[in-house]
C-alpha cells in the first residue's frame, strides 16, 4: 500500500538523493518493486535483525559500560555508534535505529527508566482518568538528539537505508498502566472493559507520542519505520480490534506518506509477537510490511494476507544455538516458505537473544546473500 508521498522529506534525505531509495531492502518492502515502479531484481537477499545492535556484540557492552540504558539512547555520539556496530561487523542490509520504545515517554517528561533484569520501570503508574490528563505534552524540541543520532548514523551508512521504529501504542500504555514489565497484563486490558475512556484517551496520547517518534526519525533520515507491539499477543482480536487498532493506526497517520516529492513514501512495518491471529488488522492498521514472529508459517501468513503483502521475517531465534546444519536447513525453510509474499526481507521471529554468538549471526547472513534471490 505504498502511497504518493503527502509529506515531503528534506532534500538532504537518502531517499530524496537515491541512496536508498532502490535498495534491496526497500525494493522487498516494496513488493520487489524500484522506486519507480518497475519490477525490481535485488543484488542479494536482504535480511536484517531485531535487536541487532545489543547486547550480543561485546563491542556493545563496552560502550555502555557505566553508562544507562535510556541516557545511551539519548547520547547522539553513542546512540549512533551502537547503531553502526551491527552493520560492520554482519554486513547486514539495513541498520535499526538504536533507541527505546519508551524514549518518547522520557522525551515527554514522563518518569522512566530501566532497570537491569527488569525493564521499564515508572516513577507513577497512569490508572486513572486524572493521571492521562496529567500527562504532559512532547515538545518537538525534544527530538533534537534523536535528529542528531540520526543525521550522524546516515552519513556514515551512505546506501544502506536506517530504520526508524516506535513502540505501538498499547504496549506503551501497557507499561503504563502496570508501571512495570508484567506476565499477562491484566492492567491494561482490565482498563478497556471497566474505564474505556480513560484507555482510549490513555492510548490516544501513546499513539501520538509513538507516531510523532517515527515521523521525527523519518525526518531526520530513516528510510523505512517500523512500529513494534510487543505485547499485542496478550489480546484477544475483539479487543485488540475495538480497543487497540484504532490507535495503532493513528500512530501510523503521523508516517503515513512521507517520502521525496518524486518518489514513493517510506515504507512502513508492523511487528507484533503472538499476533498470529490478528496478522490482517496489522496490515490494516496502516503497514505496508507485516512482522510475522516464529509461530507462525510464512507461507500461513501469506494466505491470510494475500500475495500483495510483503513480509519480514521469521528465523526462530531458537534455532540461533542448534548445529549449523540445523540452523542452516531452518534459514532455507523460512525463505522457501516466503517465496509466495509480494516481497520478503530476512529477519528473526523475535530480536536477537543476549547470548547468542555474534558469529553466527554472521554465518547468517553470508548464507542468506549466497543464495539466489
Amino acid at each position: 500500500m505504498t502511497t504518493t508521498p503527502t509529506a515531503h522529506l528534506p532534500a538532504a534525505h537518502p531517499l530524496v538523493r537515491g541512496l536508498t531509495s532502490d535498495s534491496a531492502l526497500l525494493n522487498q518492502y516494496r513488493g520487489s518493486r524500484t522506486s519507480t515502479g518497475a519490477v525490481a531484481k535485488p543484488e542479494r537477499r536482504p535480511v536484517w535483525f531485531m535487536r541487532q545492535a545489543g547486547r550480543s556484540l561485546p563491542e556493545y557492552r563496552r560502550l555502555r559500560e557505566g553508562t544507562s540504558m535510556l541516557d545511551s539512547c539519548l547520547n547522539p555520539e553513542l546512540a549512533s555508534e551502537i547503531t553502526l556496530q551491527p552493520v560492520r561487523r554482519h554486513d547486514v542490509d539495513a541498520a535499526i535505529f538504536f533507541s527505546d520504545i519508551v524514549i518518547p515517554l522520557r522525551l515527554a517528561g514522563v518518569g522512566v527508566e530501566i532497570k537491569p533484569g527488569v525493564g521499564p520501570v515508572l516513577d507513577s503508574p497512569v490508572r486513572t482518568a486524572a493521571d492521562v490528563a496529567a500527562l504532559p505534552e512532547l515538545d518537538d524540541a525534544a527530538f533534537a538528539p534523536i535528529t542528531e543520532a540520526i543525521q550522524r548514523t546516515t552519513a556514515e551508512l551512505g546506501r544502506i537505508p536506517l530504520i526508524g521504529f516506535a513502540g505501538a501504542p498499547f504496549t506503551l500504555a501497557a507499561y503504563m498502566v502496570e508501571g512495570r514489565p508484567s506476565r499477562d497484563h491484566l492492567g491494561p486490558r482490565a482498563m478497556m472493559h471497566a474505564d474505556p475512556d480513560t484507555w482510549s484517551a490513555l492510548a490516544g496520547w501513546a499513539a501520538d507520542v509513538s507516531g510523532r517518534f517515527m515521523r521525527a526519525q523519518l525526518m531526520a533520515g530513516a528510510s523505512a519505520a517500523q512500529l513494534f507491539d510487543s505485547w499485542a499477543g496478550s489480546l484477544g482480536r475483539n479487543d485488540y480490534q475495538r480497543h487497540v487498532l484504532p490507535h495503532s493506526a493513528a500512530a501510523f497517520s503521523h508516517v503515513s506518506g512521507v517520502g521525496a516529492a518524486d518518489g514513493a513514501s517510506a515504507p512502513l512495518v508492523h511487528f507484533g509477537t503472538g499476533t498470529s491471529e490478528v496478522l490482517d488488522l496489522l496490515k490494516t492498521a496502516g503497514a505496508d510490511v507485516v512482522g510475522v514472529d516464529y509461530r507462525l508459517h510464512l507461507a500461513e501468513a501469506t494466505r491470510r494476507l494475500g500475495a500483495d503483502t510483503p513480509l519480514q521475517g521469521n528465523i526462530d531465534p531458537a534455532f540461533l544455538t542448534a548445529d549449523w546444519p540445523v540452523l542452516e536447513a531452518h534459514v532455507r525453510e523460512v525463505i522457501d516458505a516466503g517465496s509466495g509474499a509480494a516481497g520478503h526481507v530476512l529477519n528473526l521471529g523475535h530480536g536477537v537473544p543476549p547470548e547468542t554468538d555474534p558469529a553466527v549471526l554472521t554465518r547468517v547472513v553470508e548464507l542468506i546473500h549466497s543464495i539466489d534471490p
